[in-house]
């Protein structure tokens, strides 16, 4: 039997309170698995790898009441397990008075945070009111537990021209002399994310280089340092309509067979690589209804309906089908493959239908 050199499988036990308009992950019902299903997985794959982990959680994390004894069993399951993400539950840590304490006790120092804008804009992104104060409510908290806020912006046409407000509430909360008291640095970033999943319906209102002009300096600098890029092109890409050019000169296929890959199992035992969104021809199979030897061989094989096209078909090809030649929206190179592959496997399985 051919073994992976390490796998990563991640289940998603609970879910998310939240439906994000950016979420790559998309957003599927929330699921109620169980601790037999997580040890369930655990035995599915470990034959199949040298090196395995396990995680309750691909989308929230910490989301179950039982999070703590999950995290446990997790660590008792895998060979190494990791340290706590650095992506925490926003909508536990204003419901749990132990959870700050608990995660300092595992080693969390930088928890990472997302905003879209003002209270309006962040509650209609993350999909819910409220979630806005939620999360200023969050940084107090991991302030006061010794844990530094990371604040992550995605920003679009729609929402890019409210940076001077969020410039102005780092002032507001002191987020830089409050980190530097706990011995950190602030940290902040701006990026538009993958176009996949929920975030592909956002395609229209991505940004072009003439909105660049409108971020603040301040946070243009934030951004570089923590990226460790010298320009915003570095981070934000090249013109659709440029990238078409260069990809059209690619006879390259593809694939994203890996001797360490990551699988996500949705609450229905599907299982995804990790790579791209969870859409249907990403699917491997399902572990409990076709077994987990096919879903283990589709992978290897490229037998998913994505992966076979994406093998097969050049990026090329897809690009001159799928690629608008007059858009002028940026995307970074890799993401912008990723948006064609899933365009290309859209069209060809209405296609066939």
């Amino acid at each position: 039997m051919y073994k992976f050199k390490k796998i990563i499988a991640c289940l998603d036990m609970a879910g998310c309170p939240n439906r994000c308009k950016h979420c790559w992950l998309g957003t599927a019902p929330n699921g109620d698995m169980t601790g037999e299903d997580l040890l369930y997985i655990s035995q599915a794959f470990r034959p199949f790898t040298e090196e395995f982990e396990i995680s309750s959680w691909y989308r929230e994390p910490d989301f179950r009441g039982d999070y703590k004894e999950l995290w446990d069993f997790e660590t008792k399951l895998s060979d190494n397990k990791k340290s706590h993400f650095e992506l925490i539950s926003f909508w536990r840590m204003v419901r749990d008075d132990t959870y700050a304490d608990w995660l300092y006790s595992l080693g969390v120092r930088i928890c990472q945070l997302t905003l879209f804008g003002t209270e309006e804009t962040t509650d209609n992104y993350v999909g819910r009111k409220g979630a806005f104060k939620e999360i200023i409510s969050t940084i107090d908290i991991l302030l006061r537990h010794h844990i530094a806020p990371r604040i992550q912006i995605f920003i679009n046409k729609q929402n890019i021209k409210e940076l001077p407000y969020i410039e102005a509430l780092i002032t507001k909360l002191d987020l830089v002399n409050r980190c530097k008291e706990i011995g950190q640095e602030f940290a902040l970033f701006l990026h538009q994310g993958s176009c996949d999943g929920e975030n592909e319906k956002l395609y229209n209102i991505r940004i072009t280089k003439d909105d660049l002009k409108e971020i603040p300096d301040y946070l243009v600098k934030l951004t570089l340092r923590h990226c460790n890029c010298s320009s915003l092109s570095e981070i934000f890409g090249k013109p659709e309509n440029v990238l078409i050019k260069e990809l059209l000169e690619d006879t390259a296929t593809s694939s994203i067979v890996s001797e360490t890959p990551v699988f996500y199992i949705n609450c229905d035992f599907d299982v995804f690589p990790n790579e791209i969104q969870p859409s249907n021809w990403w699917c491997l199979g399902n572990v409990k209804r076709d077994g987990i030897n096919q879903v283990i061989k589709n992978y290897q094989n490229n037998n998913s309906v994505a992966q076979r096209l994406i093998s097969t078909v050049t990026i090329s090809e897809m690009v001159r089908l799928c690629g608008n030649p007059d858009s002028l929206r940026l995307f970074t190179k890799g993401d912008y493959i990723i948006y064609i592959w899933n365009q290309y496997c859209k069209f060809m399985c209405k296609s066939s239908n």
